[in-house]
C-alpha cells in the first residue's frame, strides 16, 4: 500500500470516529476547520506552489 492510500484510510477512519462521538456538524466542522487552517498558516509563495502544483496534476 502506497504512503497516499496509507493516509487516506487513516483519515476516513478517524473521520468515522469523529462522527460516532461527536455530533455531525462538530465533525464537519474538524474534518473543514483543520484542512483550511493548514492552508492559511502557508505563506503566499508556498500557496502559488500548491495551487501550480495542483492544477499540473488536474491536466494529466
Amino acid at each position: 500500500m502506497s504512503m497516499n492510500t496509507k493516509i487516506a484510510v487513516g483519515g476516513v477512519a478517524v473521520g468515522l470516529i469523529l462522527l460516532i462521538w461527536l455530533p455531525w456538524w462538530a465533525a464537519l466542522l474538524i474534518v473543514l476547520g483543520v484542512p483550511a487552517a493548514a492552508y492559511l498558516t502557508l505563506d503566499p509563495a508556498q500557496r502559488r506552489r500548491l495551487r501550480r502544483v495542483s492544477r499540473k496534476e488536474l491536466g494529466r
